[in-house]
């Protein structure tokens, strides 16, 4: 395997990782889940449709086939995270000492990367599906 292939597979196995962890917390109707998106005043349907993305984009992150598609998912709903902490929320949520904020920001960081990589992916998926005349 390649270098560019083994750093690859280990960032989206993190960035996948972080995603797919929380989604127990979404779909049981966790406490501290229901307390943020209330807060966020998106309850129930916010919660559960964030957990549907997250969902998509981890499974995604972890197809080699989709894994820019998963990466620009994973920038937008973690851009979408970090602005509801900074505006709404507070970079701390409910004493966690701001994990849920440096877990986005990680998966940010990380989906970035994943879509540097896989740019061929990108250029492939708009030739496809947007054909110059």
């Amino acid at each position: 395997m390649k270098t560019t292939a083994i750093i690859s597979w280990i960032l989206r196995i993190i960035a996948a990782g972080i995603l797919l962890q929380t989604l127990y917390f979404k779909f049981t109707a966790h406490p501290e889940s229901v307390a943020l998106f209330t807060k966020l005043g998106v309850e129930p349907w916010g919660r559960i449709a964030t957990g549907v993305l997250e969902l998509i984009t981890g499974i995604l992150l972890l197809l080699p086939s989709t894994a820019f598609l998963g990466g620009f998912l994973a920038t937008g709903l973690m851009l979408g995270a970090i602005a509801s902490h900074l505006l709404v929320i507070g970079i701390e949520s409910q004493g966690d000492g701001g994990q849920l904020f440096i877990l986005a920001v990680v998966v940010l960081k990380l989906s970035i990367i994943i879509q540097v990589l896989h740019r061929k992916q990108a250029q492939q998926f708009v030739h496809t599906y947007f054909p110059a005349n």
